[in-house]
Formats: C-alpha cells, sequence, structure tokens
C-alpha cells in the first residue's frame, strides 16, 4: 500500500437538524456519530467496511471508547473527521479521531478500542492476513504523527487538559 494519508481526513459532514438537542448544540451522542462516519471511511483503506460485513460476515465491534469534548457544535457547521491509527495487533485496533470544524478548531477527540468480530459467534477473531498487513502498513504510515495528548487518559478530576 503507499501514499496511505496521515492522517485519514474524512469527507465534509454536514451537521443534521436531528443531532441539535434543547441545548442548542448537537448532543454529545451524535459526536460518536460523526465519528464512526468519519472512520468508516477510513475504513476502504484497509479492506474493512460495509460490502466486507457483508461478504465474510466479520466486521468490528467498539470495545471501548473515551471522547473529549472540546467545543460546541451547532446546526449549520461543517467538519471533517481526522483518524490515525494508534496500534493494532492480530485481533484488535486503536484509532483515535478528531472532529475539525471547517475553521479549523477541533470539536471533540476519541480514543476507541475495536474488535474483530465473527459475526456467526459473534466472537473475536483474529484479522484475515490481507486486512492484517494493510493495518501494519497504516501503523506505520501513522507512526510519524505526534502522539494525541488525550490518547491513554483515564477520566479524573485531576485531569486538566482535555
Amino acid at each position: 500500500m503507499t501514499d496511505l494519508p496521515a492522517p485519514h481526513i474524512s469527507s465534509p459532514i454536514a451537521i443534521d437538524p436531528g443531532w441539535v438537542d434543547y441545548n442548542g448544540h448537537v448532543n454529545m451522542a451524535f459526536y460518536a456519530v460523526i465519528m464512526d462516519r468519519g472512520g468508516d471511511e477510513m475504513y476502504a483503506l484497509v479492506g474493512l467496511g460495509e460490502d466486507y460485513a457483508r461478504r465474510a460476515r466479520h466486521t468490528t465491534y467498539t470495545a471501548e471508547v473515551h471522547i473529549c469534548y472540546r467545543r460546541e457544535l451547532k446546526l449549520g457547521d461543517s467538519v471533517r473527521v481526522h483518524t490515525r491509527l494508534l496500534d493494532a495487533d492480530a485481533k484488535r485496533m486503536v484509532l483515535f479521531h478528531e472532529i475539525h470544524h471547517a475553521e479549523g478548531w477541533i470539536a471533540a477527540t476519541a480514543e476507541e478500542l475495536l474488535l474483530h468480530i465473527d459475526m456467526g459467534g459473534p466472537r473475536v477473531v483474529p484479522f484475515p492476513p490481507e486486512i492484517a498487513a494493510r493495518l501494519s502498513a497504516l501503523k506505520q504510515a501513522h507512526a510519524d504523527l505526534p502522539r494525541p495528548a488525550q490518547a491513554g487518559r483515564s477520566i479524573s478530576l485531576s485531569n486538566t487538559a482535555a
């Protein structure tokens, strides 16, 4: 695999009116939806995604996600999701997403642990060799990116950087 984007940058995502809550901003749950949509675009690079799930009856499930909300998104905003692969092994991968507003600021970040699943079980299984090789290449392409400050965080009252 050559010319892998570092990080992967999604196509523009417009804020859906249904995502806006009674506070006048995007409800917290829809930040995860936005990051999921942006991350799905990156899946094509490694051979995962909807076509793979239908054909192979394998997919990924999110086991854990840690979202840091930094700035409000509102109706009319446009964003792109920057996704990088922080780590991967035979059955798992860790992605880091940033929602970038069209004006350049970061609205939210998320670190996500995903498991490769055989939907017939469902059970966790190794990635097939061709996908494992693509994940390895993507991990290498992203290796020189600076490690995000929010990666590896835990929830604590002593955390001050968001």
